[in-house]
């Protein structure tokens, strides 16, 4: 299993009229853990699209809603990928308050899609030669 921790902070654009995070802002930090989660293994989005030819469409999000989280509360990202992707990779998220509880949990999955040959094809050697060492 390989797992990263990233700490964003709710900015007031993000909340509600209530001051809770708006509900639609956590599919965005699902995302802010799984690009931050890939970069710490050495790689980006932006080489595997540019350099490899390799998409990575959201093909299914689910996500449940603990406790709100508040303008200015300092979240912690934990995005873990807990088994080899083929072809899809599955990052589980969990979203916790400064004390550790959690506020938002969930799962996104993604296909690995080859851009030229518009079609779902494995994983690519280079992210899993990463990822390897910690399974």
């Amino acid at each position: 299993m390989y797992s990263f921790d990233f700490q964003l902070r709710v900015r007031y654009g993000e909340t509600d009229r209530m001051g809770y995070l708006y509900y639609g802002r956590y599919a965005d930090y699902y995302e802010v853990g799984r690009v931050e989660t890939i970069r710490s293994l050495g790689l980006s989005y932006k080489e595997l699209e540019e350099v490899h030819g390799i998409w990575l469409p959201v093909v299914s999000l689910q996500m449940r809603f603990v406790r709100p989280a508040y303008y200015d509360d300092l979240l912690s990202i934990h995005t873990e990928i807990r088994q080899l992707p083929d072809t899809h990779i599955t990052f589980h998220t969990d979203i916790l308050n400064e004390r550790g509880e959690v506020v938002n949990a969930g799962t996104a999955r993604l296909c690995f899609f080859k851009a030229d040959e518009k079609k779902v094809v494995l994983a690519p050697a280079l992210l899993l030669d990463k990822l390897g060492p910690y399974f």
